[in-house]
């Protein structure tokens, strides 16, 4: 695939994404609306909340975790650069040596390009712990949304949403 038709599948990736995911976005007022936090008298209160605050904000949920995913790679540039290295490396390769090619006498091929790429790039990978950010961005993104969706009362229509009206 070219260099064009990479971009029409990125741009139709963003384009659903925006009609699906993105059109639920909550407003931002809603979303921090500070007079409708309160703590939960009981677990099943706080179950009972959360379990209708994930539903209905599950878009704005889904921000917040990309944000910290972005945080976490702005703050550890070792896991940028190896990421970077890896996913540059393999785009180049199978977009600028999809045949062998000869140097100095000798023929390279395509499959001593990556596994050259990966002796260099997955030390480095190992090396920038990209597992304890993983687990970093799991254990932010579960403190924060569980707080917000369990401190956050419903609202009073979310009482009536499985009665039908005659």
């Amino acid at each position: 695939m070219d260099m064009v038709g990479y971009l029409n599948t990125a741009q139709e990736s963003v384009r659903s994404l925006k009609e699906t995911r993105l059109a639920a976005l909550r407003p931002v007022g809603e979303f921090f609306d500070y007079q409708r936090v309160s703590k939960p008298r009981d677990t099943s209160e706080y179950m009972r909340r959360a379990g209708y605050n994930v539903r209905y904000f599950s878009a704005n949920y889904a921000v917040i975790v990309a944000l910290l995913a972005v945080y976490s790679l702005i703050t550890n540039p070792l896991l940028l650069i190896a990421l970077g290295f890896l996913i540059g490396g393999f785009l180049g390769i199978s977009r600028f040596v999809p045949e062998p090619i000869e140097f100095n006498g000798k023929v390279i091929t395509p499959q001593n390009l990556y596994t050259g790429l990966f002796i260099i790039g997955i030390p480095l990978l190992w090396i920038a712990a990209p597992l304890s950010t993983v687990f970093w961005l799991i254990g932010s993104s579960g403190c924060v949304i569980g707080a917000h969706a369990g401190f956050l009362e419903p609202p009073v229509e979310s009482e009536y949403e499985g009665i039908e009206t005659v």
